[in-house]
């Protein structure tokens, strides 16, 4: 026997008509490079979302096509979200950070047929447009005054697109397991990987990111999602803010800036940001030097890679502002893990509330985790064991686009295999050890990278850190930390020493490499693999 339930499709499109009736004057406010700052309401972003729907259907846009952008998180690019995906297209987000072949390759794999950019982008497009074999319009994402001169053919005006355009459209039925957004992972060895997002996934993953004891959004809040919007759908901020409705500020190109950052928080009154470690470390050095204080942020999430466990402190003690660690991946729509403090925490120790913040977090409802052996045993929950982190959960991909095998990434049972490396205690709280490519293996055992580092960043003299394995002869690998030094600047001893008392002996790094920065990827973490090619032949003391 069935329940005697309406069956009605979760869609972008409920999600939609949802605000516009319950929230149609929350505003959104967005940086551009030919407004400044641009503010509106919801309802009139969903007005020219109706508009930029027909201008779509106008260029030729089927039902199932692949939109691109190559865009930065702005109130255009919030209606292309929803004029994509709502009207049957697939809204296609394209990391511009990447190599301009990556980005031609990912291009091409979707097959998009409309490319939609930011004015800055364009010498790039120029560049990679004769190569590219579907699109058939590019679409410059400015006002008429502001359009830049180009010789490329096909080319047009977002805001012109829309002046031509009927304000009526007539939005379709769609199914929740319809296809929605598409998303490439970075690419670090091979080609990028497509994850196919449905409109089911998205918004299950929108219900849970706005839960207490994740996001915790509501109505009240203000947020600022410096993740980027083609990367991962911006954390799924661009549904879960417009769930609750929630005031959205959009950084636009200025992401990485601490002062302006700054200046957008305090302007608009933020309540909750959200990004990688690098802007926070950038945000924080700006706030030190300026002896700022933000007047409005009260809470941080941090993903995409550990955050230090000194950063988060410093956070707190220096501008009352808590941060939350996350986890997740591109595969996981992302969201996996979060962290927040459970009943408790301020009676516990000073040392197992460090524990527990450096952690991240306890998977939330609709994700199943579990860590396996190499012979795919699975381990217990005890916070020592560690293996190979597997989950799955109505918003993990089941497999990659345009992908006919996927036994690499998914076992027989539908478990992804994340390529983290992790331990997980007796209440959930799950901790990564290291990506699976990054573990330090020496003499048989494994040293963990992130533990290295957090450790290395607690030092008052380090501004970066990142801990890689290099090869010995004796011991197959051994760790080198390379640093980015604040003032006064360690020195090789003083760092080594560091480690002591803090980590096993035959943990501490062999050396220290003193460097002026570190590099990133196209997300913004720092690569390893990077770093691994340049130190390949690196000569460790004592290795003769």
């Amino acid at each position: 026997m069935q329940g005697l339930m309406m069956t009605q499709a979760l869609t972008i499109g409920s999600l939609m008509a949802h605000a516009q009736r319950l929230h149609p004057h929350q505003q959104i406010v967005s940086v551009t490079a030919d407004h400044g700052v641009f503010r509106y309401a919801y309802r009139d972003c969903f007005a020219r979302s109706a508009r930029l729907a027909n201008a779509l259907a106008r260029l030729g846009m089927d039902r199932g096509d692949r939109v691109a952008t190559l865009a930065w998180n702005d109130h255009r690019h919030m209606e292309l979200y929803y004029a994509v995906s709502c009207s049957g297209g697939i809204c296609h987000t394209v990391n511009p950070r990447l190599f301009p072949e990556q980005i031609r390759w990912i291009l091409d794999h979707a097959e998009a047929r409309l490319l939609f950019i930011d004015a800055m982008f364009l010498p790039l497009v120029e560049k990679l447009a004769p190569a590219l074999q579907h699109i058939e319009h590019i679409v410059v994402m400015s006002g008429a005054q502001a359009m830049p001169a180009t010789a490329l053919p096909n080319v047009l005006c977002y805001e012109t697109l829309l002046e031509e355009a009927d304000a009526h459209f007539d939005w379709p039925t769609l199914d929740a397991d319809d296809a929605a957004a598409l998303c490439y992972t970075s690419g670090t060895t091979g080609n990028p990987k497509g994850v196919l997002y449905s409109h089911r996934a998205l918004l299950l993953h929108a219900y849970a990111c706005t839960m207490p004891d994740v996001m915790n959004l509501a109505r009240h809040d203000v947020v600022l999602p410096v993740v980027p919007m083609f990367h991962v759908n911006a954390w799924g901020v661009p549904y879960a803010a417009i769930l609750v409705g929630a005031k959205l500020v959009l950084p636009g190109p200025k992401m990485g800036d601490g002062e302006t950052l700054a200046g957008l928080m305090d302007d608009e009154g933020v309540t909750l940001a959200l990004g990688v470690p690098t802007v926070w470390q950038g945000l924080l050095e700006y706030l030190r030097k300026s002896s700022r204080k933000l007047r409005t942020l009260r809470r941080t999430i941090v993903g995409g890679s550990a955050c230090p466990l000194s950063m988060m402190q410093a956070f707190e003690r220096e501008q009352n502002v808590w941060v939350h660690h996350a986890w997740g991946m591109t595969e996981l729509s992302p969201l996996g893990t979060f962290n927040a403090p459970p009943p408790g925490y301020d009676a516990l120790p000073e040392d197992e509330q460090a524990r527990l913040r450096a952690s991240q977090g306890r998977p939330v409802f609709g994700i199943e985790l579990k860590i396996v052996d190499d012979d795919n045993t699975q381990l217990p929950w005890d916070g020592k064991a560690f293996g190979a982190l597997k989950v799955r959960g109505p918003w993990v991909c089941s497999g990659y686009y345009r992908e006919t095998d996927n036994t690499a990434s998914h076992d027989a049972d539908g478990w992804f295999d994340t390529g983290d490396v992790a331990s997980i205690d007796a209440d959930g709280y799950m901790t990564i050890t290291d990506r699976t490519k990054d573990v330090i293996k020496s003499g048989g055992e494994w040293i963990s990278s992130i533990a290295l580092e957090n450790i290395a960043l607690s030092h008052p003299g380090v501004r970066a850190a990142a801990v890689i394995g290099v090869q010995h002869k004796k011991w197959d690998e051994r760790p080198l930390l390379l640093i980015v030094p604040g003032e006064p600047a360690p020195t090789r001893d003083a760092m080594l020493a560091h480690f002591e008392g803090r980590v096993a002996k035959w943990w501490i790094p062999d050396d220290v490499v003193f460097v002026d920065e570190l590099p990133l990827t196209a997300t913004g973490k720092i690569s390893k693999l990077t770093l691994r090619q340049r130190y390949a032949d690196h000569a460790l003391p004592g290795d003769g």
